[in-house]
């Protein structure tokens, strides 16, 4: 694209005055909401009031007085929509590895007498370590298939298909309504990881018939770092779905103080301990960003920009990357590259005020958030890329492997 067509894409972008949601550093091109979220403008002030005025003046009445003790399914209420699910049936709590270790035992204990929880042999590396130690403590078996391979994986002793919508690494996304179909037709149950989708790109539970599903509220939520994530159990699996970890804000009735455990209604069942008031406040406001925002057109200008920032890379430094994208329609928010001297490059980059990340082994990875970057960010962005190439400067020691990865 010509800067004067850069220049026109963003006149014409209708969700550029939401830019201004957000504080985004002088000078810096953010590239990383994939990883950690840009700080809304609403958040100091949100939590400033919850801190100074609800726990500052309310003290332990804030229980009460302020909301606290419904924040997790106000918080999943608003996170609902974004995910294609109905209000009371997602509910904010916990870590994405607590929720995706919930979920997935809840999830075999509905289906007994099969003990196969079958994954992606690339996930992210969390969701499997949590899996096998779930399938270590219950006896199941867990198996692992290549991009591909998972619907012809399934079969009759398989309990649960556990997967990313979107690999972490390359972007791929998942055909969500085909795997869930062919999980439930072989009896199966489906649980996803909304992680890399949840907030980029339509998502569609209910529509898919999805019986659970986990994500994180630090990325693409912009709830901030170690946001609370949630967790989702469509309303047909409520009145038989029990956590693992009955604990006692998942009580029936937490104030009762019985000896034994009564899980609540609905999702309430699947919180533990006390929710973490100020991060929820957080990530409620972080949430709020979205207020008005149509995904279909966040999911076009996430095209638009990753189609425009691999276009720009590829005409500038030809033949130096390899991709490792999918195709447009199968691709998340976000372009990965492959170098052998990618996490050098990265360093190089970020020095230059352009922040992506690296992924083991080779990955140059970059996310593109519709919320706050402008076509405008993103050609420029390329052009330091292709600067960065050209004059070898990534080659430079500060830059090398031996730095601590960030």
């Amino acid at each position: 694209m010509s800067p004067a067509d850069v220049a026109a894409a963003d006149a014409a972008d209708p969700l550029a005055p939401l830019r201004g949601r957000f504080r985004i550093p002088s000078g810096l091109i953010y590239l990383d909401g994939n990883s950690l979220g840009a700080l809304p403008a609403a958040t100091p002030a949100a939590m400033a009031r919850v801190v100074e005025q609800e726990w500052g003046e309310q003290l332990i009445g804030g229980w009460n007085t302020a909301g606290w003790l419904t924040a997790p399914q106000r918080v999943g209420a608003l996170i609902a929509p974004l995910i294609g699910a109905d209000a009371n049936e997602v509910i904010a709590c916990d870590s994405t590895s607590i929720n995706l270790y919930k979920a997935a035992a809840a999830a075999l204990a509905l289906r007994p007498g099969r003990a196969v929880i079958l994954a992606d042999a690339d996930e992210f590396p969390t969701d499997l370590y949590m899996l096998q130690g779930l399938a270590a403590q219950t006896g199941a078996s867990l198996r692992t298939a290549r991009e591909g391979g998972f619907e012809e994986a399934i079969g009759e002793h398989t309990a649960l298909v556990a997967l990313s919508h979107v690999n972490y690494r390359s972007g791929r996304v998942r055909d969500m309504a085909a795997i869930t179909a062919k999980a439930h037709e072989k009896g199966a149950l489906a649980l996803w990881d909304l992680s890399h989708s949840a907030g980029a790109l339509p998502v569609a539970l209910n529509a898919c018939e999805a019986d659970f599903a986990i994500g994180c509220g630090y990325k693409y939520l912009n709830g901030g770092p170690g946001a609370p994530a949630y967790i989702f159990a469509a309303r047909r699996h409520h009145a038989a779905a029990e956590t693992p970890l009955p604990g006692w804000m998942g009580h029936a009735a937490p104030f009762a103080f019985e000896g034994g455990h009564r899980p609540a209604v609905g999702m309430t069942r699947f919180l533990a301990g006390t929710p973490p008031i100020l991060g929820l406040a957080a990530l409620e406001a972080g949430l709020k960003t979205f207020e008005g925002v149509d995904m279909a057109q966040v999911r076009a200008k996430s095209l638009a920009l990753a189609d425009l920032f691999l276009a720009e890379v590829q005409a500038g430094a030809p033949g130096v990357f390899d991709v490792a994208s999918a195709p447009s329609a199968d691709r998340g928010s976000q372009v990965a590259l492959r170098h052998p001297e990618g996490y050098a490059m990265v360093q190089a980059l970020i020095a230059d005020g352009v922040v992506g990340d690296f992924r083991a082994p080779d990955i140059l990875r970059f996310g593109f958030t519709p919320l706050y970057l402008s076509h405008a960010d993103v050609a420029e962005a390329a052009r330091r890329l292709c600067a960065l190439v050209a004059s070898g400067a990534w080659r430079d020691e500060r830059f090398s492997r031996r730095q601590a990865v960030t």
